[in-house]
């Protein structure tokens, strides 16, 4: 419940805790309870300001200059002394989702140009071959954890293939990406934290390693092309750059992945449309990323004095923009807790941001999405969700998705569960 008397002209939401079990397992009641109180509220369990509102999220993304990037990356929760000094050796510098303009101009012009739509374009028969070749791995059998045998997998390969990382290095490289999940937006233990921080400091310093090697022997990679950029980044700058990316470029699209067939196979009939008619793909992707946003949250700070929702907010106030809340605001999406695959407005989802930060892997993931659901809806007839599995999702902030997801399919003419 909120109360309005610990933060002056703001409302309390003294009992809100993204990090609750029940509140993991569908925030969206509560999130909607909430914003139909006040647009925008005080978290003491996050010490931020967490805004609900589409209208507001929508201004605060396109007015970078009096709300900061800054804030993105940085730790929910400050990290423990111990994790603290490790920390202190990771030598990043701000760049893409952290940084602000001026210097934000300069790093996206030269990742944007890096990831052409003719790079995009010539992952295509990559994904395809990669994305058979794991169906190959298990579409023989009558069911699989569709997470752990596809969805974790692929995407990270995509993007390790666009970076130039090599494929051997994957699953090394996951934990890796794991661990600065836990570091950054979740709420880890002194002891989880001490492990994960040096796991990011070993990310860093593998990242560093491979930028120094592409210097001396350039090859055709995303990589090779920022070293060989006029413009002239720095070796740290570039491993700054694909430190984000490889972390971003896959945890979201495994995310978006799962959150889709998740939907697809709960909501009755929408699966057996989308495989009779794959024109209807596109906008599935879309209003799953509308109706279980891969990235429910995310963050801001105000640079100055100003006002979002009729709140006075001072200079240096931490935001957290609540896209789950705001993608199924009734007055901006009608019927906002069905899941449409026709809804006609869903790209107005915010899940990619907007303005100078909309996220520049928005093509690849819905590209990659694409490829996979043709290609799941080929082999796999009958796909279904199995009975009775409670579908558990990461204890994070930022980042949503299915930690797995058993299904089946047709073997011998009935679903294995049938069988």
């Amino acid at each position: 419940m909120i109360v309005r008397d610990e933060v002056p002209r703001c409302p309390v939401a003294a009992g809100f805790d993204p990090f609750d079990a029940g509140y993991l397992a569908d925030p969206h009641q509560e999130l909607a309870r909430l914003r139909d109180e006040s647009p925008i509220w005080y978290s003491p369990a996050l010490e931020r300001w967490v805004v609900t509102r589409y209208e507001d999220i929508d201004r605060i993304l396109t007015d970078p200059a009096t709300f900061s990037a800054a804030e993105a990356q940085r730790p929910v929760h400050p990290a423990c002394p111990e994790a603290a000094e490790i920390l202190s050796g990771l030598r990043l510098v701000p760049t893409m989702s952290n940084c602000d303009p001026p210097e934000h101009r300069r790093y996206r012009s030269v990742m944007s140009r890096a990831m052409s739509p003719r790079r995009v374009a010539a992952l295509r028969p990559t994904i395809e071959k990669r994305t058979t070749e794991l169906l190959d791995g298990f579409a023989s059998r009558p069911r699989a954890d569709l997470v752990r045998e596809l969805f974790y997998p692929l995407p990270a390969l995509t993007v390790f293939a666009l970076i130039g990382f090599p494929p051997e290095d994957s699953d090394r490289i996951k934990a890796w990406c794991a661990d600065k999940l836990e570091v950054n937006w979740g709420r880890p233990t002194v002891e989880q934290q001490v492990r994960s921080a040096q796991g990011m400091i070993d990310y860093f310093d593998y990242c560093a390693r491979f930028v120094a090697r592409r210097r001396a022997e350039p090859a055709d990679d995303l990589v090779s092309d920022l070293i060989a950029d006029e413009r002239g980044l720095t070796d740290e700058e570039v491993t700054s750059l694909i430190f984000a990316l490889s972390f971003a470029g896959h945890e979201t699209t495994t995310n978006l992945l799962g959150n889709m067939t998740l939907h697809l196979l709960r909501e009755p009939g929408a699966w057996e449309e989308v495989r009779a008619d794959r024109s209807l793909i596109p906008g599935a992707v879309e209003e799953t990323l509308r109706y279980e946003s891969s990235v429910p949250m995310w963050r801001r700070v105000t640079t100055r004095d100003t006002e979002v929702g009729g709140v006075a907010l001072p200079a240096g106030a931490r935001l957290v923009l609540a896209f789950a809340a705001a993608d199924r605001q009734p007055d901006v999406f009608g019927e906002p807790d069905r899941f449409d695959i026709r809804r006609p407005n869903a790209r107005r989802q915010l899940s990619f941001g907007r303005g100078i930060h909309l996220c520049l892997g928005a093509a690849m993931a819905r590209m990659e999405c694409e490829i996979v659901i043709n290609l799941m809806a080929d082999r796999l007839p009958g796909l279904q969700l199995v009975p009775g599995q409670d579908v558990a999702f990461s204890p994070n902030l930022s980042f949503r998705g299915p930690l797995a997801l058993h299904a089946e399919w047709v073997r011998g003419g009935v679903p294995a569960s049938r069988s």
